[in-house]
C-alpha cells in the first residue's frame, strides 16, 4: 500500500488501519513525519525528485493499492485578486498529487491493483465561488475517467476510482468551521474501511467510477455520479 498524501490525519489512519496486514509507504509533500517510525517514507520537493525516490524504495516491487488523500481548499471567484494565487494552489495540491499517483500507479502498482483520487461532489457543477477548487477537482475526475481507457498506462486489471466527499471530519475543518453541523460530515474512518474493503476486492467499483460520498444525520452512504 502507497499514500500520496496531503491531509496528514487521513494518511495517519490509513496507516492504523493498515499496518497490522500490510506495509505502508506514505509520500507526502511539506510535511514533517520524522516522529512517526512504522513503515513511514517521507518525501518532498520536485515531482520528479518525489517519483525517483519512490522508486528507490520500492525497487521492483509491487503494491497493492495506491492511495491519494491529498488536497485542500481555496475560495474566491473570477473577480478575486487571489484568483491565481488560489488556482495555482489547487492545481498543486489536487491535480499535480494525482498526476504522481497515477504515474506512479503505471510502475509500482500490481495486476488488478487500486489507485484513489480524491475528487470532490462540489465540481460535478460549477463552483463560481471557488473557481480554483473546482476546476482543480473536476480535472481530477477527469483524469480517473480517463485512467480506465485501454491505452492509459495502467497495469492490466487495475482500476482507478475517485472519492467525491462533501466534507471531511478532520481537526482542521472542525477548527475553522466550529458552528457547522458535524452531522453531515463525513468520518475519515468511513473512507479508510471503504479503502480497505475496496483493496481486498469488497464491492469495489469499476474502475474510472466517480464515487459520491455524502453524509446526512451521521450516516455516510456512496453513489456513483452519473456519466
Amino acid at each position: 500500500l502507497a499514500a500520496a498524501a496531503g491531509k496528514l490525519s487521513m494518511a495517519l489512519l490509513c496507516v492504523r488501519h493498515c499496518k497490522k496486514s500490510v506495509e505502508v509507504t506514505i509520500a507526502t509533500a511539506g510535511v514533517s513525519l520524522s516522529r512517526f517510525t512504522y513503515h513511514l517514507c517521507v518525501f518532498s520537493g520536485p515531482l520528479f525528485q518525489v517519483t525517483a525516490e519512490v522508486g528507490k524504495l520500492l525497487g521492483t516491487e509491487k503494491v497493492d493499492a495506491i492511495l491519494c488523500v491529498a488536497g485542500g481548499w481555496a475560495g474566491g471567484n473570477a473577480k478575486s485578486k487571489s484568483l491565481f494565487k488560489n488556482c495555482d494552489l489547487m492545481w498543486k495540491q489536487s491535480v499535480w498529487t494525482s498526476t504522481i499517483s497515477s504515474h506512479l500507479a503505471t510502475k509500482h502498482l500490481k495486476e488488478g491493483g487500486l489507485l484513489t483520487l480524491a475528487g470532490a461532489r462540489a465540481a460535478l457543477d460549477g463552483t463560481p465561488g471557488m473557481i480554483g477548487y473546482g476546476m482543480a477537482k473536476a480535472a481530477v475526475h477527469q483524469l480517473c475517467q480517463s485512467l480506465a481507457g485501454k491505452s492509459s498506462g495502467l497495469p492490466p486489471g487495475a482500476a482507478a476510482v475517485a472519492l467525491l466527499p462533501v466534507t471531511l471530519d478532520t481537526p482542521v475543518n472542525r477548527k475553522s468551521m466550529p458552528e457547522a453541523d458535524f452531522s453531515s460530515w463525513t468520518p475519515l474512518e468511513f473512507l479508510v474501511e471503504t479503502f480497505h474493503d475496496w483493496i481486498t476486492e469488497k464491492n469495489r467499483p469499476s474502475s474510472g467510477s466517480l464515487i459520491q460520498v455524502v453524509t446526512t444525520e451521521g450516516k455516510t452512504e456512496l453513489t456513483a455520479a452519473s456519466p
